[in-house]
Order: C-alpha cells, then structure tokens, then sequence
C-alpha cells in the first residue's frame, strides 16, 4: 500500500467513525426526546398508566415524587376492612363501628377535598355527581351519609357494596400526593434522569464548537452561535423545545427521511404564503420604481454628470450608442441589404424623375424620352454607392471620426431634449402608467393562479432535476 492509499485509508476511516459518533449522538438525543415527552405526559396519562399498565406507575411514581394520599389511603382500608367483614359472613349490625368511621371519613372528604393538592378536582367532581347520582340527592354529604348507613345497606348489601367498589373505589385509588420543597414546588425527580444527557450534549456541543471554530476560523462566540439550537438539549426547562434540535440532528444525519413528512407538512402553507411573498414583492418593486421614475431620478441617471459610483467603464451613454451603430452596421444592415436598396433605389428614382435636372433633360432635343431603364440603372448603381459609403465609412478612420462626431452630437442633442420639463413629464407618466397597468395586470392574474397548483409544479420540476442528476 503507497503512502497516498493509506492515507486515503485512514481519512475514509476517520470520516465512518465521525458518521458512526454522529448518529449514535442522534439516537441518543432521540431517546431523550422520548423520556421528555413521556415525562410530560405521564400525569394527564396517569389514570391510563395506572388502570392499564400499573408497571409503570409503580416505577414512576418516585420520579415525579407521587405518593398515595394518606386521606384516601385510609378511606380505602377501612372498606376494605368492612367489605372483608360482610364477605366472612358478619352481619351488618355487628360492622356499625366501620359504617360510623367511614360516615365520618366521607364528610371529611368532602370538606378537605383531598384531589385538590393534585390538581384532580375533575375527578373529584365525577366522584360526588357519581354518589349523589347513586342515592338520589342534591348533597355529597347526604350521599354518602345515607349510603354508609346500616339501613341503607341491608336492603341490597352486594348490589351496593359492587356499586362503591366499581364506580367509587377506582376514583378514590387514582388519587395521590406529591411532596413539596422548600420553595414551595412540587417535588419533580426527572432531572435525576435527565442530567447525564445534558451533561453528554453540553460536552458535545463545546467538542462542535472547538471543531467549527478550528475549521472555520472563527472565535468562541461565532463558533457557539453556529450551533445555538443545541444549547436546548442541555437546558433544565422547556425540555419540549428540544424536539428542534433533534429534528435538525435526524434531518442532517439521515437517519430517517423526514423531507416527505416535511413535504406534506408544510405543502399547503408554504403554498399560500408564497404567493403572498411573491405578489408583495412584485407590487413593492414596481411601487418603488414608480417612485424612482416620479422622482426624476431615471432621468438623472442618463443626463447627470457621473460624479458619483461607477461599476466599469465610465461615459457608458457614448459606449452603448457607439456598440448600437456598430451593431447596426455590422450584424442589422447586412441581413436587410435587399430592403435597404429597395428603398433607396425607389426613393432615388423617384427623386431623379421629379428632380429639375431631370425636368430640363428632357427639355433639350433628342433626350425627350430617356429610357426607363436608364434611370432604374442609375438609381441601383446610387443605391448601392449609398450602402458601400455607410458601410466603409465607419471602418475608415476619418469616417470613424465622422461616426463618432455624429454619436456624441446625438447623444448631446438627446440629453438637451430629454432636459425639457415637458419631455420628462411626458415619459413620467408613460412609464408610471405601463407600471401599474403591470402591477395590476399582475396581481388580478395571480388571484386567478391556484398557489398549490404551482407549488406542487414546482414539486414536480425539482422531483425531475433530482432524478436526472
């Protein structure tokens, strides 16, 4: 293996494992993303969890500092314990020391509302309409009140007992308790977690920065901006924004191809909002060039000395009527020599024929009827006099001189009329007229144009560029 191979081999190995590293970086954040949404969504979906999956409400629990609330907790016991006695066999008269204490419970409830700590007054809620519901009441108090009494019960002791254990108990064992800090805050242990990733990206993002600073010459802060979005992954609040840099990070590592979801995402949107940036555009740019025009200032363009900014040649006035007449004589008047002569040679002959030389000819004797001929010949051979001249006077020096004198007295004599108030007026208004007949004329057929037809146009001309290359 030569020297220039091995090297080569060791770029092409050293290019893999910074491939390698960058998308295992990408699976990483992905999975963080993941335990940050999962994070924010356990306690509207805890109910879910706990009824379906309780695995993962005994393994999460401590994370977000949950706890059974002490109050229910009780409360479940105790008819737990009544239920357990009923189910032995015991009568209802020898359980009235549990009917009393779960008498008293209920009204404590009630009052203290022990889901309000964990923001479930909507559970709270369907517990009492529930109950009321149940017993036919107006008040909780009186519900519960009448519900736990040994009258009550006698009557239909399984059918009521099956009640509180199917439609109450579940509510009351959904509830729970989460401790406070010293500030005042309910304790969150998701950082626990979260901390050895925004550990692993800030050490990341200093390694990119350091790279692109190096690579790039640029200084700490330039190279820190470059990759501002990732500062989000290591930020201890509004986890959820990090759903933007690990968006980029898929996108740029290809992992999974999110331009056909960003495709159809943006399709409509981008569609309107195009055609609305576009017709803005369109309008500013003719509005402006109406001010430039109403102004006067296309005029000072042409007939100003040029005392301020040039781009390339000065006198650009003089060079492009001298490239016009150079143009004119060497590539126009070539291709219309035939109509040119035409036209000389029927201007000529008719000039001879009413010219008083001609007249006077005719006079003398024996030149009365000069042939037709005649003068058709003499008009050619001044037409094409008249053609070779132009043509041969601008290649020779003296007529060159001649060319140019006749140039600038134009141009000169042009900037003198262009001067005239009137003349300016004239085309001021001709120019901001055609303006807005194009400003109009252009918004009225873009109302008509539908933005997601052309935009899916466009789609499809980019889809066909791509699969050619």
């Amino acid at each position: 293996m030569t020297e220039t191979q091995f090297v080569s081999s060791r770029q092409n190995w050293g290019q893999k494992i910074i491939a390698a590293i960058a998308k295992l970086a990408v699976g990483i954040a992905l999975v963080n993303l993941i335990l940050v949404l999962f994070n924010l969504s356990y306690l509207p979906l805890r109910d879910i969890y706990f009824n379906c999956v309780p695995v993962i409400v005994r393994i999460y629990d401590p994370v977000k500092a949950i706890e059974p609330h002490p109050d229910t907790v009780e409360y479940l016991q105790t008819s737990d314990r009544l239920i357990e006695k009923l189910e032995q066999g015991e009568s209802i008269v020898d359980t009235e020391d549990l009917l009393v204490s779960l008498r008293k419970q209920s009204i404590y409830l009630i009052e203290e509302n022990p889901f309000l700590s964990a923001d479930r007054s909507a559970i709270f809620a369907k517990l009492k309409h529930r109950m009321e519901y149940r017993l036919q009441t107006r008040s909780t108090k009186a519900a519960f009140t009448q519900f736990w009494s040994r009258e009550y019960l006698s009557g239909n002791t399984t059918q009521e007992l099956a009640f509180f254990t199917n439609k109450i108990e579940p509510l009351l064992k959904t509830n729970y308790y989460r401790r406070i800090d010293a500030n005042g805050m309910q304790v969150d242990n998701f950082w626990h977690i979260d901390i050895f990733f925004m550990l692993f990206f800030a050490i990341e993002y200093l390694i990119r920065s350091f790279l692109s600073k190096q690579r790039d010459s640029l200084n700490w802060g330039q190279a820190m901006l470059r990759y501002w979005y990732d500062v989000l992954m290591f930020v201890p609040v509004w986890r959820w924004l990090r759903i933007i840099p690990v968006t980029v990070r898929i996108h740029k590592s290809g992992l999974f191809s999110l331009e056909e979801i960003l495709l159809h995402v943006t399709h409509e949107p981008a569609a309107y909002l195009s055609q609305r940036a576009s017709t803005f555009l369109i309008v500013r740019l003719l509005n402006q060039s109406q001010e430039i025009i109403s102004n006067g200032a296309i005029a000072d363009v042409f007939l100003s000395a040029d005392d301020g900014a040039t781009v390339g040649e000065a006198d650009k006035i003089d060079k492009l009527a001298d490239r016009l007449i150079s143009l004119t004589i060497y590539q126009v008047l070539p291709q219309v020599q035939p109509d040119i002569e035409n036209l000389l040679r029927y201007s000529l002959k008719a000039a001879l024929q009413e010219s008083d030389l001609y007249q006077t000819v005719r006079g003398i004797p024996g030149f009365a009827n000069i042939p037709q001929e005649t003068i058709e010949q003499l008009a050619d051979y001044l037409a094409q006099t008249t053609y070779n001249v132009i043509i041969n006077s601008y290649t020779d020096a003296e007529g060159k001189i001649i060319f140019n004198r006749l140039s600038k007295n134009f141009s000169t004599t042009l900037k003198q009329q262009m001067r005239s108030p009137a003349t300016q007026d004239e085309i001021q208004t001709l120019l901001s007229n055609l303006l807005e007949e194009w400003k109009l004329n252009y918004v009225r057929s873009s109302q008509q144009r539908d933005p997601v037809k052309t935009l899916a146009e466009a789609e499809q001309i980019k889809a066909e560029m791509t699969l050619n290359e």
